[in-house]
This record gives structure tokens, sequence and C-alpha cells, in this order.
């Protein structure tokens, strides 16, 4: 099997298991455990938190002291074990326990994942979109597995599982841990004369454009929290009006775009008009949607807004993953893929969710949530991000390894 054949396998499992949990863990907690909001809350919030702690040390073994696609296999080995447990587990103190020591030995693996494909591929520019757009692939299967499980029990309670969502998860980082030893042998840079690697990553921030390039990655990441978490409850809100039975399907048109645009547009807009004018699109994108989520209607407008969800996510974050290839010292690489997901997927992702649950609260009342009111945060800060950016940011292709 060709390279990019196992590392399209790779991602796609990758994204399964956290498609497979993540866009419905809330309802199982609060509907089958009887957890509150705020425990469920909490909980979300230990993958953030775990993507500050972890990706560092991650970054550091395939870096310094073993191949990476070691460290992957092991990760998800001993996450796959965790899942199988946590499947069964009714408390909320055993549940956040589970989920910390899962959470603490998955979030490395989504630096990784892209740090080995990029150390894999010719021209990151032109191919990592193909093989990341296996991800998204990955998420909606997922999903659709799990549907496919749940509508088969209805007939056949004999494959009625607890914490179903949980055990699938498990199953495919199980195969992953497994797939992960016959991805490419990618080992330790040996040119690296300073032992402590994430260190080096940190210095990139005192490139000026690094720095710029950082901090609205960041701010982006928190905005992206204000779809992610409150998207499904005002699809399904009165005004908006998509049932509960078909949100998790309405959900992936989001996915569907983003394959679209990773597989076909990414790979040809990229090279062609540079990192720049790309991310700005993306960025762009952001207000856009969130304009016509503060709108409310018509209906199908909305709904068919979150196939901007393929330029938001793909034109800003999928570029941000290549522009990090593409200026960190060889060295580095995967601990500077470790930075930017602590940035983006840990802290961008933590202080988001919060604030996003603190602008909800604070236009909800009695009666009804001020939808528009809401969405019009998440627009105006995306619109000041996409003018600085502008303004700020200048392209280059290397930053020097004594930045």
């Amino acid at each position: 099997m060709s390279a990019k054949f196992r590392l399209g396998a790779m991602m796609f499992l990758q994204y399964a298991i956290w498609g497979a949990w993540a866009p419905i863990l809330s309802a199982y907690l609060m509907d089958n455990l009887k957890f509150s909001g705020t425990q469920v809350g909490f909980i979300y919030s230990l993958l953030p938190i775990a993507t500050i702690i972890a990706p560092m040390i991650g970054g550091q073994f395939a870096d310094r002291y073993f191949p990476t696609q070691k460290v992957i296999g092991v990760m998800q080995l001993v996450g796959g074990a965790i899942l199988l447990l946590g499947a069964a587990v009714q408390s909320y103190a055993a549940m956040v326990l589970v989920m910390l020591v899962y959470c603490l030995v998955y979030a490395p693996t989504l630096a990784l994942t892209n740090s080995i494909a990029f150390a894999n591929l010719r021209d990151s520019e032109k191919d990592f979109g193909k093989i990341r757009v296996w991800g998204t692939i990955g998420w909606i299967a997922a999903g659709w597995i799990l549907a496919g499980w749940r509508f088969a029990a209805k007939s056949a309670p004999g494959l009625l599982v607890k914490g179903d969502l949980l055990f699938l998860a498990g199953i495919f980082s199980l195969i992953m841990g497994l797939q992960s030893f016959s991805l490419p042998h990618t080992p330790p840079k040996k040119e690296g004369t300073k032992p402590l690697a994430f260190l080096e990553a940190f210095k990139m921030l005192r490139d000026k454009d690094f720095l710029v390039f950082t901090v609205i990655a960041f701010i982006v990441a928190t905005e992206l929290q204000f779809y992610y978490v409150l998207t499904a409850p005002f699809l399904t809100s009165p005004k908006i009006g998509v049932s509960s039975t078909a949100i998790s399907l309405v959900m992936t048109i989001a996915q569907i775009a983003e394959i679209f645009v990773m597989a076909l547009l990414l790979p040809k807009f990229l090279p062609k008009y540079g990192i720049k004018k790309t991310m700005i699109i993306g960025v762009l994108a952001w207000p856009v949607r969130y304009v016509i989520f503060a709108i409310g209607g018509p209906a199908w407008l909305v709904i068919a807004s979150l196939s901007l969800h393929g330029f938001c996510y793909v034109f800003f974050f999928v570029a941000a993953y290549i522009y990090v290839d593409t200026i960190a010292p060889a060295d580095i690489k995967a601990s500077a893929q470790s930075l930017i997901a602590v940035v983006i997927l840990g802290i961008g992702n933590f202080v988001g969710s919060n604030f996003a649950g603190w602008i909800q609260k604070m236009f909800t009342t009695a009666e009804a949530t001020n939808w528009r009111n809401v969405f019009l945060v998440p627009m105006a800060l995306t619109l000041l991000c996409a003018a600085a950016f502008t303004a700020l940011f200048r392209e280059k292709k290397i930053i020097p390894k004594n930045v």
C-alpha cells in the first residue's frame, strides 16, 4: 500500500474516533446518566485542557526520542482500552476520571498525525488537503455507523451496548493503534542539537508574523465554539424547527462541504494564491455564516449556510497547519504542530466553549434565547480578525532556526 493510502486511513480513523463520541456525548450524559449541564460542560472541557497539557510531550517524544508512528500507535491502543472501560461507567466522578485520562492520551495524536503526514508528503501544499479529507469522511462515517447500530438494536435488542458511542470510539481507537505501526517510518530528527524541542517551538513566537498568525488563530478558534456548542440547539429551536431526530444528519452538511473544499478547492487555491489570501477567505466565511444565523431565516438559508463550514475550517485551520509545517525548522516540526494545536484545540477551544456558553446565558430569558444577539458577537469578532490579519500578516516561506 502507498504511503498516501496509509496516511489517509490514519486520518479516517483519527477523526472517526472523535466523531463517534463528541457530537452526541452530551445527550448520552444528560438523558441516560442524568448528569447536569454544568457537569457535562466540564467533561467537554477536558479535551481542550488535555490539548494544552499533553501535545508538547507527544511532540517532544516524536522530535527527540521515538519514531512518530510508534508514539501514535501506543497512545491509540491505550486510549482504546480506556474508552471501552468508559462505556460501562455510570457515575460522574468516574466519568471525569476516565475522560481526563483518555483525553490526555488522545490529544497529542491530533498534532502528531498532522506531523507524520507532512513528513511523508512531497508537496504538502498540494497533497495535505487530500489526506486530511479522509478525517472528515471518518467523522461522518462514525456518526452514520452509530445511527445504523442503534436502528438495528431496535429490532435486535442483543445489539444494545451501554455507552455504545464510547464503545464504538474505543474499537476505532484500537484499530488505529494497530494500523499506526504500518505508517511510514518517521524517526526523530538527528540534527536537533537542543534537547527540549517544545521550547524551540515557542521561540518561533519571536517572529512578528508568526505571532500575529498565532493570536488571530487563537481568537478565531474561540469563535469556532459558537458553532460547535450552539448550532444544534439553535437549529432545534422553534425559530428554525429542525427535529431532534434529524439534527445529526442536518449537521453533516458542514462536513460534506468540508470534504468538497478540502479535496477539490484547497489543493488548487493554496499553491496559486498563497497562505495569506487563502486564510483571509477562510476568516471572512465566518462572519457571513454568523450574520445569516443572526438574521435567523428563512430556515432553508440557515441550513444551507452550514456549508460555509467548508471554507471556515479548511481555508483557515487546515491552511494554518500547512503554514506551520512550511515555516518550522526541520528538527522541531512535530513540536511546532503541537504548539499550534495547544493554541487552537486547547486554549482557544477551552476559552471559546466557556465564552459561548456565557454569551448564550446572557441573552437567554425564561421564555427563549435571543439568537440574533448571540451570533452577532462572533460575527463582529471574526470580522475584526479578518481585518487585522489582512493588515498585519506578511507571508513568507521561512523562519530561520535562530529566530
